[in-house]
């Protein structure tokens, strides 16, 4: 709309000029000026308000985000209610205790099997020396 009337004014400008009309050009090209600076400045407050338009958005978003890691500090101190690291602690080290004496009970336990079965080894190794023996005195 106003590059249409900024046209017109031209036009009449031009009309004037040619009427000379030297008064009327003077005062048509100063509102032609005008209407050019109120251009501008309609695009510099255009300017001015996307760019606060955007710093909005942006505090926005840093307030969501701050929103969210409020909601994710309590959910923190929520598990860390829930859980008792203490607690956990005392319970491994039993734990770990009771693996302690299963893994010394085991060893004891297959050192024990071990030896019976050396026991057993040693018994059959026995009774074949005795055959052995046997068999030479009777001579077969």
């Amino acid at each position: 709309d106003i590059q249409r009337e900024e046209e017109k004014v031209k036009r009449s400008i031009k009309d004037a000029a040619k009427k000379g009309q030297k008064d009327v050009c003077v005062i048509l090209a100063k509102e032609l000026i005008r209407s050019r600076k109120a251009v501008s400045k309609l695009y510099a407050s255009k300017a001015h308000m996307n760019s606060v338009l955007m710093g909005m958005k942006n505090q926005l978003a840093v307030l969501r985000v701050a929103g969210s890691l409020q909601k994710s500090t309590e959910v923190m101190k929520a598990m860390q209610n829930l859980v008792k690291i203490p607690e956990i602690q005392a319970t491994m080290r039993e734990l770990s205790k009771e693996m302690m004496k299963a893994g010394i009970i085991e060893e004891m336990l297959e050192d024990t099997f071990e030896s019976l079965e050396d026991q057993e080894e040693m018994e059959e190794e026995a009774e074949m020396e005795i055959d052995k023996i046997l068999f030479e005195i009777t001579a077969g």
